[in-house]
């Protein structure tokens, strides 16, 4: 028995670290697909207060569902729309120009121009370094390549259309879900349970409401610049919409995103017209960041999650790098339903030791 015993647990030790390696294993083989449904399910908890305010103003629940979609949809395909004209139009320009470089570094005058404008750069051995890497170019790695990356476009694609079909089944069928979760706890713990839980899918829906109350003030005062005000100066900016749809995208991500969507809508200006529009463009933005960092975000963010500033942005940094943007975008909530759980749960317990 004395050996026994120890064999038996190593023995069952052992097929426990077993099972628990194949589960990691599991969830490691299925991350894309929990990937998929936690967007879904945070962007359905995110638009339930929509469906439920047009329930309140007389909209059957199929039809309010049906038209927060609809608007969600028009969205992306207002970005589809926007973005079809910047691509077509840069491609027959890089078809028109390639003949005309190819034909200037055959018969020598781009070399020559070079020279005369920068008299002091070696143009030669720059001219030489291009030809020769022309000459090793391996056509199979880029087609390798070119290849990867429409894999990658097809499935960023695919992906998209599966969280719309999740995102749509989710809100049609949240209170259902609900009501199913509800019923797994006992029943001793069940009218808590789902005060504690309401109260978290309220607070997540108000954070993506807020959220998204935001991008839209980026987005409709950015169009309205870019597109009226600096017009009426003589400065007209080429895709404005587009421009003002990427201000709206990047004011989707908390903390960095409307940095971010700032410095490329401003780079974007500077490629597509230059000097002065770049000047405005950049003041503009650096003047908004500010509007939106002590005016807009505190009042808007305020009535939706009510978290310390230092752990919105641990909690931000934290999931930005464990699951990306997505991991950013749900972090701030999860941060909320966890100091929620804290107050309500641990607290009171704490209290009555």
């Amino acid at each position: 028995m004395k050996i026994q015993n120890p064999f038996r647990i190593g023995f069952m030790g052992g097929v426990g670290v077993l099972v628990a390696v194949a589960l990691g294993a599991t969830v490691g083989s299925l991350a894309i697909i929990l990937t998929y449904v936690g967007a879904a399910l945070f962007l359905a908890l995110g638009l339930d207060p929509l469906v439920s305010w047009l329930e309140r103003h007389k909209f059957p629940r199929p039809l309010a569902v049906a038209t927060v979609i609809v608007a969600v949809l028009a969205v992306f395909a207002g970005l589809i729309l926007a973005i079809i004209p910047v691509i077509n139009e840069q491609v027959q320009t890089a078809i028109k120009t390639v003949p005309g470089l190819i034909n200037g570094f055959n018969d020598g005058s781009i070399k020559h121009n070079l020279e005369q404008a920068l008299p002091w750069l070696n143009v030669s051995s720059i001219v030489k370094g291009i030809q020769d890497w022309f000459a090793t170019l391996d056509f199979t790695t880029i087609g390798n390549g070119v290849f990867t990356v429409g894999v990658g476009i097809a499935t960023g694609i695919t992906g998209a259309v599966i969280v719309l079909i999740l995102t749509i089944y989710f809100v049609s069928s949240l209170s259902s879900i609900k009501r199913s979760i509800y019923l797994v706890v006992p029943a001793s713990r069940r009218e808590n349970f789902i005060l504690l839980a309401e109260e978290v899918s309220v607070s997540v829906g108000r954070y993506v409401i807020g959220q998204g109350s935001l991008a839209l003030v980026n987005g409709i005062l950015s169009f309205i610049y870019l597109t009226l005000a600096l017009p009426l100066f003589g400065i007209p900016i080429k895709y404005s919409a587009l421009l003002a749809f990427i201000a709206f995208l990047g004011s989707l991500i908390p903390l960095v995103g409307t940095i971010s969507g700032s410095v490329i809508i401003t780079l974007l200006v500077f490629v597509f017209n230059g000097s002065p529009a770049v000047i405005f463009v950049g003041i503009y933005y650096l003047i908004y960041m500010q509007l939106e960092a002590y005016v807009l975000n505190p009042r808007i963010m305020s009535q939706a999650v009510k978290v310390p500033g230092a752990i919105v942005v641990i909690a931000a940094l934290a999931g930005g790098t464990l699951l990306g943007i997505l991991g950013a975008l749900i972090a701030i909530p999860v941060a909320a339903a966890i100091l929620l759980i804290f107050r309500q749960v641990v607290v009171p317990r704490q209290n009555e030791l």
